[in-house]
């Protein structure tokens, strides 16, 4: 093995040991998870939207030459 083998095998070696060590934040978990609820409530809403106005949509939308 040359130098620049060893060392990266050192490095992940070392890196893999201090994620055991990483304790979960709970503010930043929080945060997380109202984040995630937020971003599901979204898109329920865009889903009800398209459901409602998909027809409207698609007969509204007309493919003009090459696009």
């Amino acid at each position: 093995m040359d130098k620049q083998e060893r060392k990266r095998e050192s490095q992940k070696s070392d890196n893999s040991k201090g994620q055991d060590d990483i304790q979960a934040n709970p503010k930043v978990v929080e945060k997380g998870q109202r984040l995630k609820e937020e971003m599901d409530e979204l898109v329920d809403e865009i889903d009800k939207v398209l459901e409602e106005n998909a027809a409207e949509f698609v007969k509204n939308y007309v493919q003009k030459g090459g696009e």
